[in-house]
């Protein structure tokens, strides 16, 4: 029985996609390990409160922005 022509091909995410959802893992990965350092080293110094909710808050950040980015680099390179 053959195939019909056409219409059943399906191509792959474009390489900004895959960019896009690369940095999108980084970034998870990057909240999750945020959340755990920045937990960890903020109740080590003995902050508590509204001072350790924006101390753990701001590490999550700023380690999902890292993560996130040099994932998505990696991601481009592979394209």
């Amino acid at each position: 029985m053959p195939l019909p022509a056409g219409g059943y091909q399906t191509t792959g995410p474009t390489c900004w996609e895959r960019m896009r959802i690369g940095f999108m893992i980084g970034f998870c990965v990057g909240l999750a390990s945020g959340a755990l350092f920045g937990g960890f080293g903020a109740l080590r110094i003995g902050l508590r409160g509204r001072d350790l909710v924006n101390n753990v808050g701001k590490t999550m950040i700023q380690g999902g922005g890292t993560f996130g980015t040099f994932m998505a680099i990696g991601t481009g390179i592979r394209c």
